[in-house]
């Protein structure tokens, strides 16, 4: 019994040693592993900074590996990798981290708004609209709905688009009445095209219902009631939007003038349109002018005062193809194809926000998908 004590005796303070050298050790590998890891973060940072981005990611992947549990680093990787157009990874990164159980609640939603804008950049809808919609709720609830939004509108899901903009304004995040009526006018189109007017004119009036200062409701109006013959109604309404919109009636000036000659009304609708043009002069204006009055120097008369006074190229090129032009032979010709070739780009609309360039009108422009960006002048008369 007394071997065995000496023993043990000699033994606690061997024990308590090597411990000790052991704390010593691992107190050291932390410290030097902690020194590492924001040096490596703080490095990717640098080079990211220096538009070094494959070096960046190659620092970020160090840091998270040095300190898997730091979500920052996560974030920061998962991040530029989508910036990187390497969205497979980033998703792999956002995915990794929601897989945690010991990530609270706030690192969890913004894992999951990280991985929707993933899928949104990687053009995977479907998983994108699924992911945004487990942000209901959340604090990313009003970001989530207007990326919804504007996924929807892309997919041209027009109903539940028209239902998100409904919720998004009722919850105060601004007026989307207009946007909203954009989505009935296309429903409204589609119906038409499938032969279902009833269709149609439930969801225009719907349109008109949730914003009625929208000028789009009035044309497609008057546009269907002149496809179906019924010109008396197409200038009705057409009517009312050149009162309300009188820039937005360039859209359908021409359309107008073919509708009151339809009908026989064409002194009236000459008077209405010279007060118009008096007013707000276009190139538009003009020509449905033209299409009303028959006689030639009157026209012709119309065309140089607002030549004179827009200085438009189109004005020019129609002043030069008057029957009663002065200009002949070659030189007539030459002026005119030279006038006709520098008017022709300006007879495009441009995008307020992206300058995107059409021969055609949109509500929605095709190149940024904003609404109401078009102004329903031509660039020659901006």
């Amino acid at each position: 019994m007394d071997f065995d004590l000496q023993w043990l005796l000699l033994g606690l303070p061997v024990a308590f040693a090597l411990g000790w050298l052991a704390s010593r050790i691992d107190l050291r590998q932390w410290k030097r592993e902690q020194k590492e890891s924001p040096k490596a973060y703080y490095q990717g940072l640098n080079l990211l900074l220096n538009e070094q981005h494959d070096k960046a990611i190659d620092a970020f992947i160090e840091a998270v590996q040095h300190d898997p549990d730091t979500s920052d680093l996560h974030f920061a990787l998962g991040n530029l990798f989508r910036r990187r157009g390497e969205y497979e990874r980033a998703v792999r990164v956002h995915e990794h981290l929601l897989q945690r159980a010991d990530l609270p609640a706030a690192e969890r939603e913004r894992a999951q708004h990280a991985l929707a804008q993933d899928f949104m950049k990687a053009g995977l809808f479907d998983r994108a609209q699924h992911a945004f919609q487990a942000l209901e709720g959340t604090v990313f609830d009003t970001e989530a709905r207007l990326a919804l939004l504007a996924l929807h509108e892309r997919s041209r899901e027009w109903r539940a688009a028209a239902e998100v903009a409904a919720r998004l304004e009722r919850s105060g995040s601004g007026s989307f009445a207009s946007r909203i009526a954009h989505h009935w006018c296309e429903l409204a189109a589609e119906a038409d095209a499938r032969q279902q007017p009833a269709e149609a004119d439930e969801a225009l009036q719907r349109a008109r219902e949730v914003a009625p200062q929208s000028p789009r409701p009035l044309i497609m109006a008057g546009q269907r009631a002149r496809a179906r013959g019924d010109h008396r109604e197409a200038l009705q309404q057409w009517g009312t939007l050149m009162v309300a919109h009188p820039a937005a009636f360039n859209l359908v000036a021409a359309d107008y003038a073919d509708s009151a000659k339809s009908l026989g009304d064409t002194a009236a609708a000459l008077e209405r349109l010279e007060t118009l043009h008096r007013r707000t002069p276009s190139g538009d204006l003009l020509a449905a002018l033209g299409t009303l009055d028959g006689d030639a120097a009157r026209q012709r008369a119309r065309v140089l005062a607002h030549l004179q006074q827009q200085g438009s190229l189109s004005a020019a090129q129609s002043l030069l193809a008057a029957p009663d032009a002065k200009l002949e032979g070659s030189e007539a010709k030459a002026l005119h194809d030279a006038v006709a070739r520098a008017a022709r780009p300006l007879h495009r609309y441009r995008c307020a926000a992206c300058a995107f360039e059409a021969q055609n009108y949109f509500w929605q422009c095709p190149g940024c998908l904003n609404w109401d960006t078009y102004p329903p002048l031509r660039q020659e008369d901006l």
